[in-house]
């Protein structure tokens, strides 16, 4: 039995619910913030409505893994996408609503069958990942707050 793991980190974004979302499932306002080894790549017409499939492709010399990813669970403030390749689990991104911005959670958690790829990922890539996680966590920070802020001053 291969247990999974669960990698869940959050944030404080000074931006409104709905900017924080918009820039979680607007596959532009993605890629500003997507780490640039990840390529996101719709199958069929971009959507983040249940049973949207997309792929990730991980941009490493020669391999390029890919996982397949599949909305799960969709209402307003979250979206769990389901994936499947070299390993498999479920990204989920909620928006929580606070007094004056939004805390913007992910948790990632995954299974890796294959016992070789488990050791190095273990070894040498889930350190790397739960930073990355964080830097992606920034990124979105200042990609939300751009977005909130110029559509504030739009409306204006």
């Amino acid at each position: 039995m291969v247990s999974s793991q669960v990698f869940e980190q959050s944030i404080y974004i000074n931006a409104s619910s709905t900017a924080v979302e918009q820039c979680v499932t607007d596959l532009a306002l993605m890629h500003r913030w997507l780490n640039p080894a990840l390529r996101c790549e719709p199958v069929g017409d971009w959507s983040t409505e249940i049973g949207s499939q997309s792929r990730f492709v991980v941009q490493v010399p020669v391999l390029q893994p890919t996982l397949t990813n599949v909305v799960v669970e969709r209402e307003p403030g979250l979206v769990v996408w389901a994936f499947k390749g070299f390993f498999a689990g479920r990204d989920r991104w909620e928006c929580n609503p606070e007094l004056e911005g939004t805390r913007l959670v992910n948790r990632f958690e995954f299974t890796i069958p294959n016992p070789i790829i488990r050791f190095g990922f273990d070894t040498f890539a889930a350190q790397w990942t739960q930073q990355d996680m964080q830097t992606q966590l920034q990124r979105i920070k200042q990609v939300a707050e751009e977005v909130y802020m110029t559509g504030a001053r739009g409306k204006g």
